[in-house]
């Protein structure tokens, strides 16, 4: 039975090149970077190397490159990190409904300590509209933390509106851009687009997983929330994961360019969109306008865990939402309003370099017989 793997969002398989690279700084350029003998001076310049190549890659000096443990800890560190240096500015933190987990749990935490959060909500077509940024910015906002893309539906937010209403305002806040699921598919320039705070993932770009950056504009100050032997400019102490390092940066040389390869998904994209709006019942819950590496939609008749492990059965694997929530009813659809039956039937597909029309096929002919099958009482 032949493979299909749909859920790119979630993680990517790593590429032949960074699993290499893995490898190699794991047997064989093996020192602490920290070391002052030469084994810990090869793998302080692979460190650097890859520093410089995240760098190049968003248009940054190497320099405003932290590495972390991945998109989590990168959030994490962006957010309180912001707050503790801005806390005495003001008091409000602006962000939305759908973020990832590990920036809506921070703000839970923040608003337990006292602080004021405003939670911008989508349309039913999952956009956060540039006007309602421009209303909840004001002086006492501290920070603004949205997402660049949607990892459940695919929306891109306004993020280049948020810099804009923070600079008109003369607001105190910084902005943080979860670019997970944007990194390597658009062209993502913080400095251009006004941004101070950027977080990315090796695992959704092809590279390991366990690690990530933060991108920290140079003027922007920032408390750290570990403590240690001072690596990583004391932003992110312990000995870096050069062999993960490593890799991360050997999976960023190795995307497509970004125009070439957008254009090839877009294609996928609507061919599997056409596709799934042929069958009885299914809406599709993506806008128009998203990201097309990611696609969502509901069948409104088969449970989201029924149908995938019906899918799962015949080799093609797909989800019903973010996998850090397990399972649990999509916040994201919540959160755009849309009806009970639609939210409880949605499955998340999401694209790759790897994935062909073939592929797409197989998924919609399978969705069928799934949908065939409960029709008949058969599943």
């Amino acid at each position: 039975m032949a493979e299909i793997y749909l859920d790119n969002s979630a993680t990517t398989k790593v590429c032949m090149a960074a699993a290499r690279k893995v490898m190699e700084l794991m047997t064989m350029t093996y020192g602490n970077p920290s070391s002052l003998h030469t084994m810990g001076f090869e793998a302080e310049q692979e460190l650097t190397k890859a520093r410089t190549i995240v760098a190049e890659k968003l248009g940054v000096d190497n320099k405003e490159i932290t590495f972390t443990s991945g998109g989590t800890e990168a959030n994490n560190l962006a957010i309180f990190g912001a707050v503790a240096a801005k806390k005495r500015w003001g008091n409000k933190i602006v962000t939305t409904a759908i973020e990832h987990p590990s920036v809506l749990n921070c703000m839970k935490q923040l608003e337990h300590d006292g602080f004021e959060v405003v939670y911008l909500q989508p349309d039913a077509n999952g956009n956060i509209v540039p006007e309602q940024v421009q209303r909840v910015v004001d002086e006492t906002t501290i920070l603004v933390s949205i997402m660049l893309v949607n990892n459940e539906v695919g929306s891109i937010l306004p993020v280049e509106t948020a810099a804009k209403v923070i600079k008109e305002k003369n607001a105190p806040a910084l902005l943080h851009v979860d670019a997970v699921q944007a990194f390597g598919k658009i062209e993502v320039r913080p400095r251009r687009q006004g941004i101070h705070l950027l977080t990315v993932s090796g695992h959704k770009i092809y590279a390991p997983k366990g690690v990530g950056a933060l991108y920290i504009a140079r003027n922007v100050r920032m408390q750290p929330r570990m403590f240690g032997g001072g690596q990583e400019k004391g932003m992110r102490p312990g000995t870096e994961a050069v062999p993960l390092i490593g890799g991360l940066a050997e999976a960023v040389l190795q995307l497509s360019t970004v125009y070439d390869e957008s254009k090839r998904i877009q294609m996928l994209y609507e061919h599997c969109k056409k596709q799934l709006q042929a069958l009885p019942g299914v809406v599709i819950n993506s806008p128009e306008n998203g990201l097309p590496y990611v696609l969502n939609f509901s069948t409104c008749s088969v449970r989201s865990e029924t149908m995938l492990h019906f899918l799962a059965q015949k080799g093609i694997y797909v989800s019903s939402g973010s996998a850090c929530t397990k399972g649990k009813q999509s916040h994201v659809l919540t959160a755009m309003g849309l009806e009970r039956t639609r939210i409880q039937t949605a499955i998340r597909i999401s694209f790759s370099q790897e994935t062909t029309q073939q592929d797409i096929d197989c998924l919609v002919q399978a969705v069928k017989e799934g949908l065939a099958c409960i029709a008949t009482g058969k599943l």
